[in-house]
């Protein structure tokens, strides 16, 4: 039986949160995008394309296998709070220009335009044929990248894969724990000194 493992954002780790969206080939949340191309309504461009993907970045719940250097093989999943915190923080930070090719490759000519929560069952995504649950995090995500639609348009790349900082929130609750023992000690001590 494999170990599961909620991540969580560390407020007090200035790190923590999502830096950039890769487009891959095999996501891990098992959620391809569509490209969206410009709808015919009274425009003169209306065969040329809007070089827009749209999918899911995070689906809360959703267990990812994972097997570290160590062959040490678990699933992670995010909560819906932590999906939109992440989604928060991503903006907040300005990392809506931060994309790369399968997490390697840093791209140029990429960025998210658009993002939401889905909150309900009449959801904007459902438009484009997707049934995701609530509390997922969909992203619009503008390609001016020729090499990149290129590959989309083979179906070399499929999906959307976060990249970021995470805490394992069990490990966390051992550090504060610990922290919380270390504290009181200390503050044993300190009584101890002043009588």
């Amino acid at each position: 039986m494999y170990r599961i493992v909620e991540l969580i954002i560390d407020e007090k780790d200035e790190t923590s949160g999502i830096d950039a969206v890769s487009v891959v080939e095999s996501p891990a949340i098992e959620s391809d995008f569509i490209a969206l191309k410009k709808h015919e309504i009274e425009l003169k461009e209306v065969d040329a394309e809007k070089r827009i993907l749209m999918g899911a970045a995070l689906i809360p719940n959703k267990q990812i296998y994972r097997k570290n250097d160590k062959n040490e093989e678990y699933y992670i999943y995010f909560s819906e709070e932590t999906v939109r915190k992440a989604s928060e923080l991503f903006f907040m930070n300005s990392n809506q220009n931060n994309a790369t090719l399968e997490h390697k490759q840093k791209l140029e000519g990429m960025s998210v335009v658009e993002s939401w929560i889905v909150e309900g069952s009449h959801d904007k995504s459902m438009n484009y044929g997707f049934n995701f649950p609530k509390g997922t995090w969909v992203i619009s995500m503008k390609v001016n990248n020729d090499e990149i639609w290129n590959k989309v348009k083979l179906g070399e790349v499929k999906g959307f894969s976060i990249e970021g900082y995470f805490a394992d929130k069990y490990e966390m609750s051992l550090v504060n724990e610990d922290q919380i023992l270390i504290d009181k000690i200390k503050q044993i001590i300190t009584e101890n000194e002043n009588n």
